[in-house]
Formats: structure tokens, C-alpha cells, sequence
């Protein structure tokens, strides 16, 4: 059966189907920012949420659209991080490369901790580090076994995630067109548009909500990633690109939509699931327990998903170094599964470290602050690969009569503006404060080392 996968240069096996990868794009399109965050987003806008989803909608899309044409002319390359060392030199790539790494990496410990404390509904006295270091070495082990085990996980993960959301649709549709009565009055789309108002919680609350569901679409990339395993290449970037708008509308405007024409939105609680206080009100009394293993399946698929990004990541940084160096005799290697093993055992290692999250308040509270300005950092990521699109275009790889951005003259300059816009609201946030002054800190400080470096080594290579 293996011999019938075909193979990259680096040993790397084209085992992704199609289903996986189109599936792999919803998990990384939908996560717990649905199914828990809504509430708290809808709360502070109200119906306007759905100007908030389109508008970033578009702008991750056009996003994707730039990284899928990068992607369209080189299908070898495994990380969008390439094109950037490749069209924006070697010390940005390197700075992007292990700043989205190391991103990664305390995304993956966020996911493991939130898989703790989904088990923690059911067993509430069961150690919280054992359920991590189960979960980890499973997904882990999935991982090294082979791209094709990854993506059977990742489907079944995203399958759980869209029954969930079209269950939640087609009981909210049905309730709506039935006029059915609930405690908080009768469910109907006109409870959306009833007294409407732009900014029904001033202007502020409005602006805040974008970074809220920017960080909710963060993760959208990751099915680039896969580009490089797919059997299919081209075909499937144009599929999963293209239907990326799609799915947004679709699992994120269909679902609000509903959650609203259900629950008028000033009755909505932001402490709880809207999607729990949707079936309730549907009759449906084991809501909460579902919702939980909805969303206990939805952190686990963001874990797969970051350790095997993270390994292609850290793989990725290790062809770039010198071949004589520890790291690149070390991690720049595939196994005979086809995997950079090496490279995912070590991420694994590291996110290790989350089970000492639990021992003290001090580490808790670092490990908070050390995520937003992660996160952060994700705004300057895709804003250099958006750079990098441009440099691309005006390079002789360009394709012409290749899979390309519309609208590219205004698309491009204006998503990057967006980006640097969404970056700038970040300081009127008091929460989002400390995690954008830490990523211009990190940016400024690792930047700047990365420069002097690379300034070391251009002498030694002429």
C-alpha cells in the first residue's frame, strides 16, 4: 500500500486524500472560539457580530488566496514560512519561522490545558496532568505513525464539529419557521433585527470584537500546511482555498444567525455556551454533556493539528541551518514513516511543560501572558506572508495562468492594512495591552539578534 504513495524529495509521502485535507481546513476554520466564545462576542455587539465575522471572513480569505498562489507554483514546500525566507531573505524567514514555531508550541500547551478541563466535567477528581500526558502522547504518537493516521484523526474530529453545528442549524431553522414558543419568547429571525442598532454597546465594545474573532479564524492557515502530504496538490489548495469563504459563512454566519433567531441576543448569557442554551431551550436536556464532548473533541483536533504543524515548523527550521550544525543533523531528517519525527518528538517534549501550569499560580499567570503576545505575533506572521505574496508576484516564479489572488492591486494592500489595523486596536484593550507590547518587544529584540546574525555569517560565505 506505501509503495502506491508517492514520495518528496525529502521522503515525505503524498498520503492526504482530498476528504482529509478539506476536512483538516474546517477543523482549522472552527474551533472553540464558536462553540464557547460566541456568546461573549454576541454580548458585546449584538446582530452587528455578523458584520464583525464578514468582514474578517473576507480578509482571511484574500489571505489565503496569497498563501494558496505561493503554494500553487512550489506544492513541495511544507510551511508557508518557506515563501517568506525565500522572497523576503533568509533573516526574516528565520525570525518568522521560529517566532510562529514557538507560537505553535504555546498554542498546542493552550489546547492540552483546555483538554483537561473538558475531561474535568466528567471526572472532576481525576489529576489534570495525567489526563495532559495521556492526550499528548496519543496525538503525539498519532503524528509519528504516519500524515495519513494525522488526517483520519482530523477528519473524524471535523465530523463531530460539523454534526454539531448543522444540528444546532437545522433545530434552530425548524424552531424558527414553527414560530416555537421558549421562556424568552418566540423564536424568530425578526429577534435579530428588532430595535437594531450598529453599535447597541457604543462603539468600543464593536471595535474590541474584531481581535476577539481574529483570534477566533487564527489557525485558518494550517491547511497549507498539509499542501506538501496531499496527493493532489493543486487541486486541492484551489478546493480548500476557495471553499474557505464558504465554510465561514456557512458554520460561523449560519450559526449566529441561529443562536440569535432562538435567544433575542439581550437574553443571550456570555458565560455559557450559546449552543448549550440553544438545545436546552430545544428541549434537549443532556445540552451541556454534549456540548462538552463537542468541544473536548474540537481542543483535541487543535492539538493534532499543532503538533503536526509545530513538527513540519521546527523540520522546517532545521534545513535551514548549516548541515554541519547539531540542529540540522538532528531534527533535519524523515522517518521511514515518511514524518519528521525527530521534530515532532521535540515539540512534544516541550509542551510537556503544561502540567506544571497546574502547580502554581505563578506559572499560570506567565503562561497566560506569554500566549497573548503569542498570539500577538500571529498578526505580524501573516501580515510578512501577505509581504511575502508581493515580493512573490514581482519574482520570476510568478505564475501568470496560475491559481491567483483577486483583486490582487487593491486585495493585497488593503489586507495589510486591515492587519496592521487589527494590531494598532490591540492597545486600546486593556487585556490585549501586555501581549502587544510583548510582541513588538519580541519582535524588536529576536529581529534584531537575527539580523546581527545572519550579518555575521554573509562574510564567512562570500
Amino acid at each position: 500500500m506505501k509503495s502506491g504513495i508517492a514520495k518528496n524529495k525529502d521522503g515525505t509521502r503524498r498520503a492526504l486524500s482530498n476528504r482529509h485535507v478539506q476536512m483538516i481546513a474546517i477543523g482549522g476554520t472552527i474551533g472553540t472560539g464558536l462553540f464557547l466564545g460566541s456568546g461573549s462576542t454576541i454580548s458585546r455587539t449584538g446582530p452587528s457580530i455578523l458584520i464583525v465575522y464578514l468582514v474578517l471572513g473576507l480578509f482571511f480569505f484574500l489571505m489565503m488566496r496569497a498563501i494558496g498562489e505561493m503554494f500553487y507554483s512550489d506544492p513541495s514546500q511544507h510551511t508557508f514560512v518557506s515563501f517568506i525566507s525565500r522572497y523576503l531573505g533568509p533573516t526574516v524567514g528565520h525570525f518568522t519561522g521560529w517566532t510562529y514555531w514557538i507560537g505553535l508550541v504555546f498554542v498546542c500547551m493552550a489546547e492540552l490545558t483546555a483538554v483537561a478541563s473538558y475531561v474535568r466535567y466528567w471526572f472532576p477528581t481525576f489529576p489534570s496532568w495525567i489526563v495532559e500526558i495521556i492526550f499528548l502522547v496519543v496525538l503525539a504518537g498519532v503524528n509519528l505513525i504516519a500524515a495519513r493516521l494525522f488526517g483520519e484523526a482530523e477528519f473524524w474530529f471535523a465530523m463531530i464539529k460539523i454534526v454539531a453545528i448543522l444540528a444546532m442549524i437545522v433545530t434552530g431553522i425548524f424552531m424558527m419557521t414553527s414560530h416555537s414558543v421558549t421562556p424568552l419568547g418566540h423564536a424568530s429571525l425578526s429577534n435579530i433585527f428588532h430595535n437594531y442598532t450598529l453599535f447597541p454597546r457604543g462603539g468600543f465594545n464593536f471595535v474590541s470584537a474584531f481581535p476577539m474573532v481574529f483570534f477566533a479564524f487564527q489557525g485558518i492557515e494550517f491547511v497549507s500546511i498539509t499542501i506538501g502530504e496531499a496527493k493532489t496538490p493543486h487541486a486541492v489548495i484551489k478546493k480548500a482555498v476557495n471553499e474557505t469563504l464558504f465554510r465561514i459563512l456557512l458554520f460561523y454566519i449560519g450559526a449566529l444567525i441561529v443562536i440569535m433567531g432562538i435567544i433575542p441576543w439581550t437574553s443571550l448569557s456570555p458565560d455559557s455556551s450559546p449552543f448549550v442554551q440553544v438545545f436546552r431551550l430545544a428541549g434537549f436536556p443532556a445540552a451541556a454533556a454534549t456540548i462538552n464532548f463537542v468541544v473536548l473533541t474540537s481542543a483535541a483536533s487543535s492539538l493534532n493539528s499543532c503538533i503536526f504543524s509545530a513538527g513540519r515548523h521546527f523540520y522546517q527550521l532545521a534545513t535551514e541551518v548549516p548541515e554541519n550544525s547539531w540542529m540540522h543533523k538532528t531534527f533535519a531528517k524523515i522517518s521511514k514513516n515518511g514524518v519528521p519525527a525527530a521534530a515532532i518528538i521535540f515539540s512534544a517534549i516541550l509542551v510537556l511543560v503544561t502540567p506544571l501550569m497546574s502547580l502554581t499560580t505563578a506559572v499560570s499567570s506567565v503562561f497566560t501572558i506569554v500566549t497573548g503576545v503569542s498570539s500577538d505575533m500571529y498578526i505580524i506572521v501573516y501580515t510578512l506572508a501577505m509581504l511575502a505574496h508581493r515580493k512573490y508576484r514581482a519574482s520570476s516564479d510568478f505564475l501568470p495562468n496560475g491559481f491567483l489572488m483577486p483583486a490582487y492591486k487593491v486585495a493585497s494592500p488593503l489586507t495589510i492594512m486591515f492587519f496592521g489595523i487589527i494590531f494598532i486596536s490591540l492597545f486600546f484593550i486593556p487585556e490585549d495591552i501586555i501581549g502587544a507590547i510583548g510582541a513588538i518587544v519580541w519582535t524588536l529584540v529576536f529581529g534584531g539578534l537575527e539580523y546581527f546574525r545572519q550579518k555575521k555569517l554573509v562574510p564567512s560565505n562570500v
